[in-house]
């Protein structure tokens, strides 16, 4: 039985107060997920200088792929 499986049954024993806690203990190690995301982007955003952006969308532009819409 792996680690989510073993959860899932834990879960089911438990009372319905219980599983309420539970829920809302999982949706805040999400919400905690999203916010340390946020906060990383955030952190990054900006550290560029302007001539290091243009750089960065030249080489993008000429060594990556692009989409071509009638290929899907």
């Amino acid at each position: 039985m792996n680690t989510l499986e073993a959860t899932v049954e834990e879960l089911k024993s438990l009372p319905p107060a219980k599983l309420e806690v539970a829920l809302n203990y999982i949706h805040g190690l999400t919400a905690a997920s999203v916010r340390e995301r946020r906060q990383a982007l955030e952190k990054a955003f900006g550290s560029l200088t302007p001539a290091e952006a243009e750089e960065m969308e030249r080489a993008i532009a000429a060594n990556c792929e692009g989409i071509d819409a009638s290929q899907w």
